[in-house]
């Protein structure tokens, strides 16, 4: 795998890669790794769009040499118990995204249930987990101006990610449903329902 490993302090790296596919990819070798006992030291593994960062190394420098010598396979999808959520296909953009896509909008339903998701990294607001797992040619651009306020549980894409807003707040990804399922609660352990490397699917609520 290329990747650029970069000091942050004196028990870190961040792990820069070529894009986010690997990014993925690195944090779930990771987690396997630490799983199977390397690393036992490591104290947060942290993904985000192109990086992850590693806290916690008793060896930066030692860590660094070797993760630029791995081979990294693809992440596997599927392969978990996912998380399921109930959606209500009734987003304001729900015809945008069909017109988008060349289909009806009972089909753009059809296509997301029928899509392995998996939380990448999480990042924007408390609890917003940034799902792949779209396909290229189903990916949608951002509003040309973004909403003031986008309702909680709102269900939304951009680009090469879906994504439920936890709490009302600006946003301008286009909305195709809505969820009840609460995303983000301070109140919970953990507090956020879509962590990094958490398979998801989205099924039709009734």
């Amino acid at each position: 795998m290329r990747v650029r490993v970069l000091p942050a302090g004196a028990d870190a790296v961040l792990v820069e890669t070529e894009d986010g596919e690997r990014a993925e990819a690195l944090h779930a070798e990771l987690l396997r790794r630490r799983a199977a006992g390397e690393f036992a030291e490591v104290a947060e593994i942290v993904p985000a769009a192109r990086t992850v960062l590693v806290t916690g190394l008793a060896d930066p420098r030692g860590f660094a040499a070797g993760v630029a010598r791995w081979e990294v396979p693809p992440v596997e999808r599927g392969g978990g118990d996912p998380v399921e959520l109930a959606v209500r296909f009734d987003g304001p953009d729900l015809a945008e995204v069909a017109g988008l896509w060349g289909v009806g909008t009972g089909e753009v339903a059809e296509l997301v249930t029928g899509t392995a998701f998996r939380v990448a990294f999480c990042g924007f607001a408390p609890g917003f987990g940034y799902l792949t797992g779209l396909p290229e040619h189903l990916r949608v651009p951002r509003l040309d101006t973004p909403r003031t306020v986008v309702p909680a549980g709102s269900v939304a894409l951009a680009g090469p990610y879906a994504g439920v807003y936890p709490r009302p707040s600006p946003g301008g990804w286009q909305i195709i449903g809505t969820t009840d399922a609460v995303v983000w609660d301070p109140d919970r352990d953990p507090a956020a329902l879509l962590t990094p490397g958490t398979d998801v699917r989205f099924t039709a609520a009734p």
